[in-house]
């Protein structure tokens, strides 16, 4: 009988973890931000600084010029190629972040494969603004 109910607790507990995922992905809140980073990284994987630059956040443009973000994309991004997948990883939502003013984010990490690197974590800040996300954070760990 103790068996029975060990596995019954051990089955109850894989499917609370594998539920657990698709309850957040379904989370209004969590998809406008995902949308919103995936959106602002097709930019960028055009190789699009300007436009980039442009779609994001006053924070973002703030701490580094419209030529400082063109040789980031140059020298960081495009040397990766084509992106093959993309896949979300972590959604958090946060008041404070380190270097920002307090308001309400979105922290976002994918699991990224490119031509020119097999895994690469992007993570992106959004800040809301209104009723839209933008970017104000953006890192590629290799």
């Amino acid at each position: 009988m103790r068996r029975a109910f060990d596995r019954r607790a051990a089955l109850a507990a894989i499917a609370a973890c594998a539920i657990a995922p698709l309850a957040r992905a379904q989370d209004p809140r969590g998809a406008a931000a995902q949308d919103a980073a995936r959106d602002w990284l097709a930019i960028v994987d055009r190789l699009d600084a300007a436009a980039s630059y442009k779609e994001a956040g006053a924070a973002f443009r703030s701490s580094l010029t419209p030529e400082a973000w063109a040789e980031a994309v140059k020298k960081v991004r495009e040397p990766l190629g084509t992106v093959v997948k993309r896949t979300a990883t972590q959604t958090r939502f946060a008041s404070n972040v380190p270097g920002q003013a307090a308001g309400e984010y979105a922290l976002i990490v994918f699991r990224s494969s490119f031509a020119g690197q097999s895994q690469v974590r992007e993570r992106l800040t959004l800040a809301a603004n209104g009723q839209r996300w933008q970017v104000v954070g953006y890192t590629i760990e290799q």
